[in-house]
C-alpha cells in the first residue's frame, strides 16, 4: 500500500521559516520524481517546486525562487521543503506529491503528472 504523509506545517509570523517533510512508503522512492503543491480556499491546485529522483534537479514557482529550497533524502525515502521568508501569500496546504520516472514532463509542476498524493499540511503566515 503506497504511503505518502506531510508533516511540519503551522502558524508562523512573516519572515519565518518552516521546514516540511514528507515519508513515501510502498513505492520506489529513488525512481519517483518529487513534488511540493500547494492549495488555497478558493483557489487553484499550484506547483510550488519539484526535484527529480536523484536530486540532481531542482524547478521552483517564481514565487518562491530565493526562499523555498526542495531536497530529498533517498535513504530514508523523505522529501523535504525548507521555506525561509515566509509571507502571508504562501498561507496553503501543502501537498507532497511522487511522479513516476519517465520523461522530464514531471519538471513542469502540473498536478496531472503526479501519481500519488499526501493529504497535505497546512502552513498558515500570519501578517
Amino acid at each position: 500500500q503506497v504511503q505518502v504523509v506531510e508533516s511540519g506545517g503551522g502558524l508562523v509570523q512573516a519572515g519565518g521559516s518552516l521546514r516540511l517533510s514528507c515519508t513515501a512508503s510502498g513505492l520506489p522512492f529513488g525512481n519517483y520524481a518529487m513534488g511540493w503543491f500547494r492549495q488555497a480556499p478558493g483557489k487553484e491546485r499550484e506547483g510550488v517546486s519539484c526535484i527529480s529522483y536523484s536530486g540532481g534537479n531542482e524547478y521552483y514557482e517564481d514565487s518562491v525562487k530565493g526562499r523555498f529550497t526542495i531536497s530529498r533524502d533517498n535513504a530514508r525515502n523523505t522529501l523535504y521543503l525548507q521555506m525561509n521568508g515566509l509571507k502571508p501569500e504562501d498561507t496553503a496546504m501543502y501537498y507532497c506529491a511522487a511522479a513516476l520516472t519517465g520523461g522530464s514532463w514531471w519538471s513542469l509542476l502540473l498536478p496531472a503528472f503526479y501519481t500519488y498524493w499526501g493529504q497535505g499540511t497546512q502552513v498558515t503566515v500570519s501578517s
